[in-house]
């Protein structure tokens, strides 16, 4: 019994003993050239809308975020450090020497 599973399993193996299945399938739609069976496109009335007002909203959402103010942390703390340091009387900047 187990040189017949290992007889068949071996047969099966073989690319070239690869079942295949058939049996045809749904007839496919051969391409006519034109997108929904329209020559040319017709632009309906929403299409300016909807452009214009992605357009300009993404606009206004860039410049909003160009000037958007500095918020974050480390800035905050980086100001904070420097007028303690200022007040104590610790210079920021180093000299070069050579």
């Amino acid at each position: 019994m187990f040189a017949r599973v290992l007889n068949r399993s071996a047969r099966l193996a073989r690319p070239n003993m690869m079942r295949r299945g058939g049996g045809g399938g749904m007839p496919i739609n051969e391409p006519g050239g034109y997108l929904f069976n329209e020559k040319t496109h017709v632009k309906e009335g929403w299409e300016d809308i909807y452009y214009w007002g992605m357009g300009g909203g993404f606009v206004l959402i860039s410049a909003a975020l160009y000037y958007k103010p500095d918020t974050s942390v480390v800035t905050w703390a980086t100001k904070e450090a420097e007028k303690s340091l200022k007040e104590k009387g610790v210079k920021l900047d180093y000299e070069k020497t050579n």
